[in-house]
């Protein structure tokens, strides 16, 4: 293109003359005629085109000469810039379509981080919703945990106490005669009462958490009952065993737990008639179940080997009519905590939903009753504890304390308090008050679950 603009412009005088390159005119100079092709000037219009100046020199039109050369060197470097104008102006349009592609993206994460941003102010606004709730959850531990503060306190002096009265004893045994006996043991006397008190303070409370299982044994069948008494002795630590639901009357005692482990056992009863289901419980030395194929409970003393009482429940199920999830002619289900004796059935009179009946231990009558609402075929296993029923959603992997019933309150909730089925099977589960444990027969394996209480302590204050 150069070629061609300035081939009809050369004469045999000096030339000035503008080229432009896509682009207007520029100013020009006179140069000496000799003086070879020089670029003159290089800039660029509004529109961001490249323009040059080139002058041409004067030249003969039949010389083929060394200014020739410098015209073709000069027009070699003029296409050289072109093409380097050209590449800079393709790297230019890409660089530019790469930043659009850049604003649509930071576009996008602005807009992300707005939600982002919104989604955040939600989630603050539910997690502090949440927070607030269990908050005002706790607040009525507060003066509990103070309780507890005033009641470490006392334990506290008592333990001093204690050591003041050891100190006092070291002295009596160097110097008999120097204190008077019957006021120290009057004080001592005084300090088992106080502490006595204070332990009775703590027997009652709701239940929080079940953890375990702690296998002891593995023995028997599938299906069976093993327990202590809630109401013996610190020295009387026997255990029975019944193994089976049905077709059996032999219960096999132990002296120990430790001798319960080992297999040596102390004593075997052989009960006049043979029991239904697994839901037995001893109580203050006697037995408690529920005779084959009936309603009726027996009362067996295990000091005398006789039938001390024995009592139709009315209208309660038997014989899997009303039983737990399981089966096993679980239909009435003996047991015992820290207010009493209890007995849990359904009848039709209630739609087949659980029946809470307080037994006289003495004469087996029926003292006062509480109807719920929640199905017995429902529920895999419950047990009392300071008066309120706990029941099981399941016998089977998975179970949770699912429903509880206030006697004191008569009302009802739902809970969700899990725990570990082992052994997948569970066909009996009772509390031991003094123990506070669970007792379990779960798959052929005995075991015991630990129970955590919620305890509220009264004062002297409290009516």
């Amino acid at each position: 293109k150069l070629m061609r603009q300035t081939s009809n412009m050369l004469c045999c005088g000096f030339l000035i003359h503008n080229l432009t390159f896509k682009g207007k005119k520029q100013s020009y100079k006179q140069l000496h005629p000799k003086e070879g092709w020089q670029v003159y000037s290089s800039a660029q219009d509004p529109d961001g085109r490249c323009i040059c100046t080139v002058v041409a020199p004067e030249q003969n039109l039949c010389s083929r000469d060394a200014k020739s050369r410098q015209l073709r060197q000069l027009l070699e470097k003029v296409q050289n810039m072109s093409q380097s104008i050209e590449v800079l102006n393709l790297r230019t349009q890409r660089d530019f379509q790469y930043v659009l592609k850049m604003e649509t993206q930071m576009k996008g994460l602005k807009a992300k981080f707005r939600q982002i941003e919104d989604d955040r102010k939600t989630l603050m606004t539910k997690h502090f919703q949440e927070l607030k709730e269990k908050m005002d959850e706790l607040l009525p531990l507060i003066p509990v945990l103070e309780q507890y503060k005033t009641d470490a306190k006392l334990i506290t002096q008592f333990k001093e106490e204690i050591r003041n009265l050891s100190a006092v004893l070291t002295g009596i045994q160097e110097e008999i005669g120097a204190y008077d006996y019957d006021e120290l043991h009057q004080r001592v006397l005084s300090l088992e009462t106080r502490l006595r008190d204070c332990m009775k303070k703590l027997t009652c409370g709701k239940l929080m958490k079940i953890t375990g299982p702690i296998t002891v044994k593995i023995s028997g069948t599938r299906f069976g009952a093993w327990m202590t008494d809630p109401l013996a002795s610190e020295k009387n630590n026997r255990v029975w065993y019944m193994d089976s639901y049905t077709n059996n009357k032999i219960v096999r005692e132990y002296k120990s737990m430790a001798e319960f482990v080992s297999g040596a056992e102390s004593r075997t009863y052989n009960l006049p008639f043979k029991w239904a289901g697994t839901n037995h419980v001893v109580y203050n030395g006697s037995l408690y179940f529920n005779k084959y194929q009936s309603n009726i409970i027996i009362k067996y003393s295990f000091d005398t080997g006789r039938v001390l009482a024995q009592r139709s429940l009315e209208y309660a199920g038997f014989h899997n009519v009303y039983p737990y999830t399981w089966g096993g002619f679980s239909d009435i289900d003996l047991m015992a905590d820290e207010i009493g004796l209890w007995a849990v059935y359904a009848t039709n009179q209630n739609a087949g939903n659980i029946v809470i009946s307080q037994l006289n231990p003495d004469t087996l009558e029926v003292l006062k009753s509480w109807s719920t609402g929640y199905p017995k075929r429902s529920a895999g296993e419950s047990f009392m504890i300071c008066g309120t029923l706990y029941v099981t959603n399941s016998h089977l992997t998975g179970a949770k304390v699912y429903y509880s019933y206030s006697t004191k309150t008569s009302t009802y909730e739902y809970t969700d308090i899990p725990f570990h089925n082992q052994y997948f099977h569970i066909s009996m589960l009772d509390y031991n008050a003094r123990d506070r444990a669970l007792y379990a027969w779960n798959n052929g394996h005995q075991v015991l679950f630990n129970v955590t209480l919620f305890h509220v302590i009264k004062t002297e204050d409290d009516t």
